[in-house]
């Protein structure tokens, strides 16, 4: 293909929203399949750590003159943006890395689908933001799928509290992500891009100390070939590539109508859990994704009743 027509196919690329969403949600349900394929081939947090590592020497490469532009701006932030970071990136990933090492992809993608609902629950408790009863059925119709996923079907662990760790891990990151996502609406006026960047160094620099406790107790993995594709994938997809065309998509249509195409992500992850990991896609998961689909599409309805 020439210089030209690859030129065209970018900018064709570019002005399609719904492309751009749809990318971008693959590659985020992608991050639950290589959070799996990366267990015993490089350890969680060093994973979070190279891989912010990784961002911001990306960053740092294409958005520096976006950066420089608004650091008037950006550096009467610092401290908050060092937080959001910290909260919504590096906590928020070594998590979901841990929970890889003790649940499977579905369930990944599955709880990461209840952060909308999250978020609704967060603006609720800080900024009391209305929610109608269409609203909050929707919330409490997530929270029943994101527990039959926990339970494994099995309501009988209910008797002695139960749960598999990762996915409890998971519901943990989840809500943390929900407090970053309510937090933004603090954010400096400045371009999209610019504040990725500086929340993306903040990440690299706040995970360090993760990385160096994961050594301490002796329980760093150090990448093999394979952790390295994985951190390959994880740097240029989800990270960097994801980051931009949502940033793109919500300049075409608007943040409402792109936050939508979240729901895609449970649907991508169970798919590419069973093509890729071949994981066996039960009946408890396709009722909690039901649950959990069903009560999102429920709670982002605004008409009161």
């Amino acid at each position: 293909m020439s210089a030209s027509s690859m030129g065209f196919v970018a900018r064709g690329l570019f002005s399609n929203a719904y492309v751009l969403l749809t990318l971008t949600m693959l590659s985020w349900a992608g991050n639950a399949v290589a959070g799996r394929i990366a267990v015993g081939e490089v350890s969680p947090l060093t994973l979070t750590t190279l891989r912010w590592i990784g961002v911001a020497i990306l960053v740092l490469l294409f958005a520096r003159r976006q950066i420089a532009k608004d650091w008037p701006v950006l550096r009467q932030h610092l401290p908050f943006m060092a937080a959001l970071g910290a909260l919504g990136f590096t906590v928020f990933n070594a998590l979901f890395y841990m929970a890889a090492q003790t649940t499977v992809a579905i369930n990944l993608g599955i709880i990461q689908g209840s952060i909308p609902v999250f978020v609704m629950m967060g603006a609720y408790l800080v900024y009391r933001t209305p929610v109608s009863l269409v609203q909050a059925a929707g919330v409490a119709i997530t929270i029943v799928g994101v527990a039959i996923v926990a339970l494994h079907g099995d309501l009988a662990q209910l008797e002695s509290l139960q749960f598999a760790d990762g996915d409890l891990l998971m519901v943990a990151a989840c809500a943390l992500y929900a407090g970053y996502t309510v937090a933004l609406r603090r954010r400096p006026a400045v371009s999209g891009l610019a504040m990725f960047s500086v929340l993306a160094m903040a990440a690299m620099v706040t995970s360090l100390p993760l990385m160096a406790i994961e050594a301490a107790m002796g329980s760093l993995i150090w990448p093999t070939a394979t952790g390295w594709a994985v951190l390959l994938y994880v740097v240029l997809f989800p990270s960097f590539l994801a980051q931009v065309f949502f940033l793109r998509a919500v300049d075409l249509v608007g943040p409402g109508r792109a936050g939508l195409f979240v729901n895609l992500v449970p649907i991508f992850a169970a798919t590419l859990g069973v093509l890729v990991l071949d994981e066996q896609f039960q009946g408890f998961h396709a009722l909690a994704l039901a649950f959990v689909l069903g009560g999102i599409w429920l709670a982002e309805r605004r008409r009161k009743v």
